[in-house]
């Protein structure tokens, strides 16, 4: 049957650097690292003190140019209490919107990382000059850049690391601008966590491990519970389409739902994050090519993305009513395992015809999106590592946007854009339900071989009719595929906690 943990008492993790208000004159400021912000505009004059002189003859030798995320990292004698200055190259500020912050921040974390300091100061005045505020996603991006994967490996690889690791950022600006900062810590952990149980492998990171991780964010937090089901539970409830992905595996099927209760107003309808779960995916009986199935381990980073998500909005104590629900199962072939042409029926009473076993994400998430019904949501988004057929479309920038609402649409392509986490929307039009039109069930789970980003979302549609509904694919957003650069990303984290607290 089911269980819910009770919460206990409330623990916080606090980010693994610590902010400080700093009101030393910048002059006069001891750290090991002195950050500053430099834009490529005429007159540059980014601190307002005696050193600009020292950067502007920089600029004008040419030992520095100020292009977006360019970095020069200055050993200091006594002209300043600090021991280094780093000058963080800006762009032109009409340029300087998320994209561009992503990449200059992302950077100058990087360099932070592999500094041998302990202690920082961020000048946030001309860090923040720009056009936009860019503080929330500079704390992003410095704790984005500190995630080292190490949970599978024997011993630490240290080879061209420095001994001393940053602990400790100075923040020299207002108590608010501190507040951005630490909230755009919070988010990187968030984006983090998404990317650490992205990385594990498939023998550890299973539906049950992620059920114990959900769990275990529960019992941090007085505002958030967990409720898990077992497979007992999911066939009294009627979840058919679900148990039929994992019963041709050893693991069993897991759902699970977070369930955050932030709001003043205590009647206030949730908004709800439905997140796939397929822990590993060889495509079952249709299964998959031997050439980069290893990646099938992050086939559940919608499952991640959900994850990441709640331990955000439960850090900020975001004063909203948020649910999150992970449908979760291994997809493998064996004796037991759904076959091409098996007909299953869906917690909404509806048939489905399985052609293809490898399209299988659409059927965990089906009986999800039925299951959310019962909250009365605000709103509904799911996210799902679902087709290849939308990395085709859009590469590995824009996750894929679907919806039947076009304001909940327009509102994400924006978020998408404020944040740097951006969605591009796709068609989802009736004339291609027609593609899913089966003659042995009420409906096919593929459509061919036109569309297949589109009738997936299609698929999915005809389960979310009772509330406003919009669907991420991120097949190609949220892992770095191949060679030293393969490990997940944490998006979509960034845009979907931006929608969920405004």
């Amino acid at each position: 049957m089911s269980y819910t943990r009770e919460l206990i008492s409330k623990t916080k993790k606090e980010s693994p650097v610590e902010l400080r208000l700093e009101t030393s004159q910048l002059i006069d400021l001891t750290t090991e690292c002195l950050i500053i912000g430099v834009p490529d505009t005429d007159s540059v004059e980014p601190t307002r003190t005696e050193l600009d002189t020292l950067i502007v003859e920089l600029i004008e030798s040419g030992d520095f140019k100020p292009s977006n995320g360019s970095t020069l990292v200055l050993r200091l004698q006594n002209s300043l209490s600090a021991k280094r200055l780093v000058l963080l190259g800006l762009g032109k500020p009409e340029n300087f919107d998320a994209l561009a912050q992503n990449e200059a921040f992302s950077g100058l974390g990087k360099l932070l990382r592999g500094l041998p300091i302990t202690d920082a100061a961020l000048h946030l005045k001309s860090l923040s000059n720009q056009a936009n505020s860019p503080l929330g996603r500079l704390g992003y991006c410095i704790e984005w850049a500190q995630y080292e994967y190490t949970a599978t490996k024997s011993k630490k690889d240290n080879k061209g690391k420095p001994e001393k690791q940053l602990a400790t950022l100075a923040i020299l600006g207002t108590e608010k601008q501190k507040d951005e900062v630490f909230n755009g810590i919070i988010l990187g952990q968030g984006a983090n966590l998404t990317r650490e149980l992205g990385n594990l492998p498939a023998n550890i990171c299973t539906p049950r491990y992620l059920a114990d991780q959900a769990v275990q964010l529960a019992d941090r937090f007085p505002k958030l519970s967990c409720e898990v089901f077992d497979e007992d539970a999911l066939r009294e409830i009627g979840m058919h389409c679900l148990l039929s992905v994992s019963q041709g595996s050893e693991e069993p099927a897991r759902f699970i739902i977070l369930n955050y209760q932030g709001a003043k107003d205590v009647s206030s309808k949730p908004k709800v994050l439905v997140g796939k779960g397929v822990t590993f995916d060889t495509g079952g009986i249709s299964i998959k090519g031997s050439a980069g199935m290893d990646e099938m381990k992050y086939d559940m980073c919608g499952a991640a993305t959900v994850m990441g998500c709640m331990q955000t909005i439960s850090e900020m104590d975001v004063d909203a009513n948020i649910i999150g629900v992970i449908a979760a199962a291994e997809n493998m072939p064996s004796g037991k395992a759904t076959k091409p042409g098996d007909v299953v029926t869906t917690l909404s009473g509806k048939t489905v015809e399985i052609l293809n076993t490898d399209a299988e994400g659409r059927l965990v998430l089906c009986d999800a999106l039925t299951y959310v019904e019962r909250f009365e949501p605000k709103a509904v988004i799911d996210i799902a590592t679902l087709t290849g057929a939308c990395l085709i479309a859009l590469g590995r920038h824009n996750s894929g946007l679907l919806s039947t609402d076009d304001a909940l649409a327009d509102e994400l392509i924006k978020i998408g854009r404020e944040t740097g986490d951006p969605c591009w929307r796709l068609p989802i039009e009736a004339p291609y339900q027609k593609l899913l039109d089966s003659n042995f069930a009420d409906i096919a789970n593929i459509g061919g071989r036109d569309a297949g980003a589109t009738t997936a979302a299609c698929f999915l549609a005809r389960f979310t009719e009772k509330y406003r509904w919009a669907h991420l694919d991120i097949a190609g957003t949220a892992w770095f595929s191949g060679g030293k650069a393969k490990g997940a990303s944490g998006r979509p984290v960034p845009l979907l906690v931006s929608w969920l607290i405004k």
